[in-house]
């Protein structure tokens, strides 16, 4: 069983576009068997415990179909992929067409090659798993229809966007799309119908397979396996049957008990996702948060439940999201990068956010077209990267520390937070405004009076020495411009 150490680093790639860069580099056709070992080397230098290979499983060529016959998508296409063809499109890794590796991405026996250089260097490999929905061509959708949620010709024939006809062997049958229930449908999958024992069982078995070949899976809108959230958006479809006696992720759980599990979860879930089994979860709320310039919906997220706290998976992008670089730009990227660099949790990272990417890459495309790197940008990830690499960060006691005013009523505005070890002590002070902040952090009891204190601030190479009478007394003094931040090392003078 692999364990991870505390506040592990995680690595999304896209695979299909990172083989196909990998591939034009090196001017030959590479697979993850032919990966050099300098690509797994660079993201062991980095510091990295998890490298997610996202997209291996095998595309779906009605998906690939359903992409290219929908004109909404070609501006993303020429804006990612100038002069694209029909050819770069291959179809979402999310409409699942079978769980085994695309051959263009390689075999079962070179996933297990590649986590067997991820070990010997410290590293652990994650894959996906799609639980809630299949690609339309799917085996199951013609050979065990039953599995899907279902309509009627009527429900088809009164809208044909919500259902997918389908020939099996007894006839037609009418398979609900997948979907959010704040969004249409998700127009390439059929929804599995959660409630019905073949198919879980199914799925179990195949989530047993995956983890035969990975230490983790990231389970795409987990979510929508939660029996009250499914039975509320389907109940007029489940012709009686009723909920399971256990959960999906209790019984996912029990079956991979070494599989370590990440959710991709929303809408207040993410507890009750930990309680079923999951070792992290999508902490969307903190990143809304920052992005909003919210200090008090940061502080809040940041003040919940001790005990969750180290299971969430701290992100500035991912697929799904907007390019860091476009959200937050030159002037933000800094202190987003901070605090979500040093927040306890899964500190999670995209393919092309350290190079400073800026078009969102849609992906059912193969490829993406080259952006000129930002050396700013590389730089300060690189140097958060090398600092959190301290043990302090994994290893330590991590506190949120009270800031007061001093002067002016501005220090709502500063989150002040402590990573402390026998042999570190790092204090994190970030202004996520567009306004000047100030005021006092409080230490407590944990300042000596009678020593001095050197406060090195490790972003801007400056050292601030303070008395411990006056830490003591009354508590450090930060002013910070607007999106500027503190990363202290703190030492005895």
């Amino acid at each position: 069983m692999i364990r991870l150490r505390p506040h592990p680093h995680l690595y999304e790639i896209n695979t299909w576009t990172w083989l196909e860069g990998l591939s034009e580099r090196n001017n030959r056709l590479i697979k993850l068997a032919d990966v050099p070992g300098a690509e797994w080397d660079s993201f062991a230098r980095q510091g990295f415990d998890i490298i997610w290979l996202m997209g291996v499983w095998q595309r779906s060529p009605e998906s690939k179909l359903i992409a290219l016959s929908d004109p909404q998508n070609y501006p993303l296409y020429d804006r990612a992929l100038p002069g694209w063809k029909p050819t770069d499109v291959v179809g979402s890794p999310y409409a699942v067409a079978q769980y085994a590796p695309d051959p263009r991405i390689g075999t079962w026996d070179d996933l297990d090659r590649v986590r067997e250089r991820l070990r010997a260097r410290g590293m652990s490999l994650f894959l996906d798993f799609v639980g809630n929905h299949t690609a339309l061509d799917h085996p199951w959708t013609r050979e065990h229809s039953e599995f899907y949620v279902q309509g009627l010709q009527k429900d088809f024939e009164r809208d044909p966007s919500v259902f997918y006809r389908v020939q099996s062997a007894g006839g037609p049958v009418f398979i609900a799309l997948g979907r959010d229930p704040y969004f249409p449908p998700w127009k390439d999958v059929g929804q599995l119908n959660h409630f019905q024992p073949g198919m879980r069982a199914a799925q179990l078995a195949d989530l047993q397979t995956i983890a035969e070949h990975c230490d983790g899976v990231r389970c795409d809108m987990a979510m929508l396996h939660l029996s009250d959230i499914f039975a509320r958006i389907w109940a007029p479809f489940l012709n009686g049957l009723e909920p399971p006696v256990r959960e999906f992720w209790t019984e996912a759980h029990a079956r991979v008990p070494d599989l370590i599990l990440l959710a991709e979860a929303y809408w207040g879930t993410e507890s009750r996702l930990l309680d079923l089994g999951f070792s992290f979860t999508y902490d969307k709320e903190l990143y809304d948060a920052v992005r909003d310039e919210n200090p008090s919906g940061v502080r809040d997220r940041l003040a919940g439940d001790a005990e969750y706290q180290n299971h969430f998976a701290r992100f500035l992008e991912n697929h799904d999201e907007g390019r860091c670089a476009a959200i937050f730009g030159p002037e933000r990227r800094n202190v987003a990068a901070t605090l979500m660099g040093t927040v306890p949790g899964m500190r999670f990272y995209h393919q092309g956010e350290f190079e400073g990417r800026k078009i969102h890459l849609p992906i059912t495309l193969r490829a993406a077209a080259a952006e000129p790197p930002d050396p700013a940008t590389a730089e300060f990830f690189n140097e958060i990267l090398q600092i959190t690499k301290d043990e302090v960060f994994h290893q330590g006691k991590w506190s949120l520390l009270a800031v007061t005013n001093d002067n002016e009523p501005t220090s709502e505005n500063l989150i002040a937070y402590e990573w402390r070890s026998a042999k570190a002590w790092k204090v994190i002070v970030a202004n996520v405004t567009g306004e000047i902040a100030q005021g006092r952090v409080q230490f407590g009891d944990r300042i000596l009076p009678d020593k001095s204190y050197i406060l090195y601030d490790e972003l801007n190479q400056e050292p601030y020495p303070r008395s411990g009478k006056e830490l003591r007394e009354l508590g450090l003094f930060v002013r910070r411009d607007r999106f500027g931040a503190h990363l202290f090392d703190v030492t005895f003078a």
